[in-house]
């Protein structure tokens, strides 16, 4: 049952999950028709926008402080599997919020620990989703369909299927989406991703990124109980996911396990799964039916930014070209107009194995890429360095005022609430998202064939490519097909 953060408020408006699945419809798997509340009740008159957020682990308890401390916006509704973190998120909420309990102005929060009770109430305007990656397609899916505008963390799917489902779903229900990749509504990026937009870089040649092994989560310290059941030695040399036979663990008190799992196949509890010490916040996205995987992770931003900076952010490269196919020493994504994105392992592959930067470059950012052309070369990285790029006279044209970016005082979220009171289309909507993330599964299947595969980014299939198509999607548990 749910439990209340301020005894005084309203009684929610909470069902049985038996109920709630017995309002289901075929087409989304819960929900006959779209509960759709009129722009006049989500805000646009100067109201507050209501909030349920759905996940309170570590980058949940970011969220839950962005969102406590805008005046915009406030959070009705909580909700988590584990309960030792919903009481923590409570707590922060409790205390976020005394002074406006105190006076009457906030009625209160109530607890959760099924998403769907969450999306049944008729008084929440909007969601903020920061689950694992394996429910975020579904419960968004399940969000829209519920009337709900949505806030999701990335990548917004695990599979290409799941994530174009998400983007009609989204149309279909004339919703707000936004993707939480929030370098698309940081300044400095979008300057630099505008200035090679608008042909500032003349010609573009080629693009980098980076991509990652599972090295840097096996070689944790927390895996090391683990090293017979995941042969470290050989798997972390894998930029794919894998199906790693953990051991199964007691389930610790107050963790639904089932709904954790949800949709993906059955798995027994392992705390690799589920507990990752800070700073780590991904600790399932070694697992193949948890997560997409480190550099799907990681292309959610940076492939977010690199996209939009070569005007394909709702499209996508038209063939994955392999190493083994000798073309190139790095796996390459090739665009309609000839462009390429070369995946790189470190940036100093820029230099030494591509020789496309000065050796004297400065490469030390983070969440981008560097993209060459025909007058120079510019990152859209931030952190270290931030932006560089050479000759010297490219960057002061770079730098001239008529390059700045004037974003407004929103950030990321932001955008998102403002959108949610004009019904505009976000910075890094539904299209963009699913884009982002199709650009890391793509890269992924090719690592996974070892061959290279021609791309159909309009129709998303591999034309005549019946088992690359076959990893277009995966197999869900019963009941949460979408």
């Amino acid at each position: 049952m749910p439990t209340k953060l301020n005894e005084d408020s309203a009684k929610a408006n909470t069902i049985s999950r038996r109920n709630f699945i017995g309002r289901s419809a075929a087409l989304a798997g819960f929900f006959t028709a779209p509960m759709i509340i009129p722009a006049s009740a989500r805000g646009a008159d100067g109201t507050r926008i209501t909030i349920g957020q759905i996940g309170r682990g570590i980058m949940g308890r970011g969220h839950l402080s962005r969102l406590t401390h805008d005046s915009e916006v406030e959070v009705i509704a909580l909700c988590d599997v584990d309960k030792v973190r919903l009481d923590e998120g409570m707590a922060e909420l409790a205390s976020a919020y005394a002074d406006r309990s105190q006076d009457g102005t906030y009625k209160g929060c109530t607890a959760y620990t099924d998403y769907r009770e969450v999306l049944a109430r008729d008084d929440i305007d909007a969601v903020v989703i920061v689950t694992p990656d394996h429910w975020h397609s579904p419960m968004s899916i399940h969000a829209v369909e519920a009337g709900k505008d949505v806030y999701c963390e990335k990548p917004i799917s695990i599979t290409i299927d799941e994530g174009r489902q998400l983007v009609e779903a989204v149309r279909r229900n004339n919703r707000v989406f936004q993707n939480g990749s929030q370098y698309r509504t940081h300044p400095v990026i979008r300057r630099a991703c505008d200035f090679i937009r608008t042909g500032g870089l003349g010609k573009v040649k080629a693009a980098f990124t980076l991509w990652g092994d599972l090295g840097g989560f096996i070689g944790a310290e927390r895996f090391h109980p683990y090293a017979a059941s995941i042969n470290p030695e050989v798997t972390a040399r894998s930029f794919a996911t894998m199906d790693f036979a953990l051991p199964g663990e007691p389930v610790p008190e107050g963790l639904d396990w089932n709904l954790w799992v949800g949709p993906a196949l059955w798995r027994p509890y392992n705390p690799l799964y589920h507990i990752n010490p800070w700073p780590g916040v991904v600790p399932w996205s070694f697992c193949e039916d948890f997560g997409a995987g480190p550099s799907t992770w990681y292309h959610s931003h940076a492939a977010d930014v690199l996209q939009y900076a070569l005007g394909y952010e709702e499209s996508g490269p038209v063939e994955c070209i392999h190493p083994v196919s000798n073309a190139f020493p790095t796996l390459t994504c090739k665009y309609a107009n000839g462009e390429l994105l070369h995946l790189v392992r470190g940036w100093d592959e820029v230099k030494n194995l591509y020789g496309a930067v000065p050796d004297t470059a400065v490469l030390d950012g983070n969440f981008g890429g560097v993209v060459v052309g025909e007058r120079g070369w510019l990152t859209t990285m931030s952190g270290g360095s931030g932006v560089t790029g050479g000759p010297e006279e490219l960057m002061a044209e770079y730098n001239a005022w008529e390059h700045d970016v004037a974003l407004g005082d929103k950030d990321h979220h932001g955008n998102w609430f403002e959108c949610i009171r004009t019904r505009n289309k976000p910075h890094s909507h539904e299209g963009i998202g699913h884009r982002a993330a199709s650009l890391g599964h793509l890269t992924m299947i090719t690592y996974k064939l070892g061959r290279s595969l021609k791309w159909d980014p309009v129709n998303e299939i591999f034309p005549e490519d019946e088992q690359a198509n076959r990893l277009l999607r995966r197999a869900r548990r019963a009941p949460w097909s979408i």
